[in-house]
């Protein structure tokens, strides 16, 4: 399966990109993770080996940890990332591109053990391949995708006051919608650019072309750009 992107609306009515990763990637990701655990279990195995039984009991429990746990904490501590993932520039999302949740996050690592039946992650391969969006059933359950992390730049769109904060909290998917605004703005009508940050009003407390410009700041403000 070829890297294909999903396209999701928020009620906004602004469109987000999706960039779905491939088997490869993943699978390249999964072989950083591999060998960092297989690295510290290593490295655990020859502190505890002088302990004998209290040892081999304290060794059992990092493999536990390893194996179960190292993907859960690091997916829900991390943004959806590992660092295997983080060296290939990907990250778990939930399916409507909001940041994947404790709940999605443990679901999608415990169904790894029905990928991988009945051997070599073989039902997640197949799943992979027939979904859309590369999808292993682990992700099918919990709601899930791996996504290519796009490389940050500079937004084209500029903030006529520079960067504001918003004027009410923001959900997520909300602030995905505003960051998604600015950098497809350039490509829009003003009448269009204009539209979409009416419906945005009640974060930037304007209208029209001032809404823009408040909405561009926003987005700004939103990825660190003080």
């Amino acid at each position: 399966m070829l890297d294909t992107v999903r396209e999701v609306h928020t009620p906004e009515g602004v469109a987000l990109r999706l960039p779905a990763a491939g088997p490869v990637p993943r699978a390249l990701a999964w072989l950083i993770d591999f060998g960092i655990r297989m690295g510290l279990l290593l490295a655990a195995s020859m502190v505890l080996g002088a302990f004998d039984k209290a040892g081999m009991g304290v060794y059992l429990l990092i493999l536990f940890a390893l194996f179960w746990l190292y993907p859960i904490l690091c997916e829900g501590l991390f943004d959806g990332q590992t660092p295997g993932k983080r060296a290939l520039d990907l990250r778990v999302v939930s399916s409507d591109g909001a940041p994947v949740g404790w709940l999605a996050a443990c679901v999608r690592n415990l169904m790894r053990t029905v990928d991988m039946l009945p051997f070599g992650y073989a039902c997640g391969l197949v799943s992979g391949l027939f979904d859309p969006w590369g999808r292993r059933l682990g992700d099918l359950v919990a709601g899930t995708m791996v996504v290519h992390v796009p490389k940050s730049r500079p937004l084209s769109v500029m903030a006529a006051d520079g960067v504001m904060a918003p004027v009410l909290p923001l959900r997520p998917e909300e602030q995905a919608a505003i960051v998604a605004f600015a950098e497809r703005a350039p490509r829009l009508t003003p009448e269009r650019q204009q539209e979409l940050a009416d419906i945005a009003a009640p974060a930037t407390g304007a209208q029209g072309g001032e809404g823009v410009h408040r909405l561009a700041g926003i987005a700004h403000w939103l990825l660190g750009k003080r």
